[in-house]
């Protein structure tokens, strides 16, 4: 299962993000609309060398994805980036999204639970609907959008590869969320 920790979005804080990185999450999405290129560069590289074995992804910004050699998740509004430049992600709001989208590498289906500010949620049944019905190859599907390690369990599915999440690893205690998505 693969744990995908997006940054909370309110600036660079080395101490919280190295315990997330650390905590043995498989990838880190940094979402941090509000830094400048030159400080989300920066905090790019850190991350590398503070957990270079976690999967980097950038939010919303090709240039930073490509100076660091990392991954883009592109949201809702990004222009279309051609096919092979970066390993691509992109938000899956709707199932008639699936045939533009297929031909990524990840793709985040939300929200799943209720989230503030967010579209009204898939449900487990929608969403084991949706991946009943795709092939069993194609991009990594993670499950995003109020989704905690007490509400994991039901959504698991052959064809879903893990959950991205933001508060359960930026709410004290980032080992402990990945210790109990994993069910030990």
């Amino acid at each position: 299962m693969i744990l995908l920790a997006i940054t909370q979005g309110i600036g660079f804080d080395p101490q919280a993000w190295r315990g997330v990185l650390t905590s043995g999450v498989d990838a880190f999405l940094i979402r941090e609309k509000g830094l400048s290129a030159r400080a989300l560069l920066e905090a790019a590289r850190w991350c590398q060398d503070t957990a270079p074995g976690v999967e980097l992804w950038i939010g919303g910004r090709l240039d930073v994805a490509l100076a660091v050699g990392c991954g883009l998740h592109a949201p809702e509004a990004h222009p279309e980036v051609g096919p092979g430049l970066v390993p691509l992600s992109r938000p899956l709001h709707g199932e008639e999204q699936w045939a533009g989208r297929s031909v990524v590498e990840q793709l985040l289906v939300a929200p799943i639970f209720a989230t503030p500010g967010k579209t009204a949620p898939w449900g487990p049944q929608r969403l084991h609907r949706f991946l009943d019905g795709l092939p069993g190859s194609g991009p990594r599907i993670l499950a995003l959008g109020g989704v905690d390690p007490l509400n994991a369990r039901p959504l698991q599915h052959p064809r879903l590869a893990g959950f991205a999440a933001i508060r359960p690893f930026w709410s004290g205690d980032p080992a402990g969320a990945v210790a109990r998505f994993r069910g030990q």
